[in-house]
């Protein structure tokens, strides 16, 4: 086992545990924003970490080659870039629909931004 092996290993372990983060922020958070936003960029960093693992994984590996990491690395920056945006289409539209905030949040900045422009957009 060399070095590119162990490393693409290890980033799959970190990986999923942050996975197991983002799961127990669903199952832990009092309300569908607080849900989203932990889900989210735990999410993200545990498909960062298994996709490009996977791809140093198979560097090391007898089968691999460095086509894997390019199309995991391509995979992994579509990642980063497209599920944050969609978390925040998601939470605004919850938003707008009159989802309420939980009963202990005790600021809501969307809401001072809108009254601050004079009203609903």
């Amino acid at each position: 086992m060399n070095a590119a092996a162990v490393i693409g290993e290890a980033l799959v372990l970190i990986g999923t545990f942050f996975y197991f983060l983002s799961a127990l922020g669903l199952i832990r958070m009092p309300d569908v924003y607080n849900r989203m936003q932990t889900s989210t960029k735990s999410a993200t960093l545990g498909s960062l970490g298994v996709v490009v693992g996977t791809g140093i994984w198979a560097i090391g590996t007898s089968y691999g080659s460095w086509s894997w990491l390019v199309k995991t690395v391509t995979i992994a920056t579509f990642l980063l870039l497209t599920n944050p945006i969609s978390a925040h289409a998601l939470i605004r539209a919850a938003y707008k629909k009159g989802i309420p905030l939980w009963h202990g949040s005790v600021v809501d900045k969307y809401r001072e931004h809108l009254k601050q422009e004079g009203g609903e957009e």
